[in-house]
């Protein structure tokens, strides 16, 4: 994992792949929980029976679930020390190219894209490639905006 403890660290690190975190078994419980919360339930994610003759032979887990993923993901990666606050700024990209099947094992490899110096701190892009294990094209790419602003001042 790599920590960094300052701004000068952070713009350092601009332009370069940060590492990858460790293998994560998307379940079909993490598919169906994620249904509830969202109460998006259509049956490529959560019927297993139907799904099993839809076009992907199972289920498969939402783009979103994916997506949601990346802070837990990220954390095994990356992480900012000291008194920095990190707030998420938005999303610039964000492609989802191949289905996540049930039982599937996702990482995510990150790649800190660009640093800018703000007034009140940084502005940093990172890259978010989530990869399926055994699959040529990447599940899901994300480029996040984070805003780090040090003491949490906004």
């Amino acid at each position: 994992m790599k920590v960094f403890n300052d701004a000068a660290e952070i713009s350092a690190a601009a332009g370069t792949t940060l590492g990858s975190s460790e293998w994560l078994t998307i379940t079909q419980d993490r598919i169906d929980l994620f249904a509830d919360a969202t109460g998006d339930r259509q049956w490529i994610h959560v019927d297993s029976e139907r799904a099993a003759e839809g076009p992907f032979g199972t289920t498969i887990a939402h783009g979103y679930l994916t997506l949601s993923l990346l802070p837990f993901l990220g954390a095994q990666v990356f992480a900012f020390a000291g008194n920095v606050a990190r707030v998420n700024y938005g999303l610039n990209t964000v492609r989802f190219i191949t289905p996540v099947r049930v039982g599937s094992k996702v990482r995510n490899t990150v790649d800190l894209v660009s640093v800018e110096e703000i007034e009140k701190g940084q502005r940093a892009t990172l890259r978010h490639t989530v990869e399926i294990r055994g699959e040529e094209r990447p599940a899901c790419v994300a480029e996040t905006v984070s805003l780090l602003m040090e003491g949490g001042a906004l």
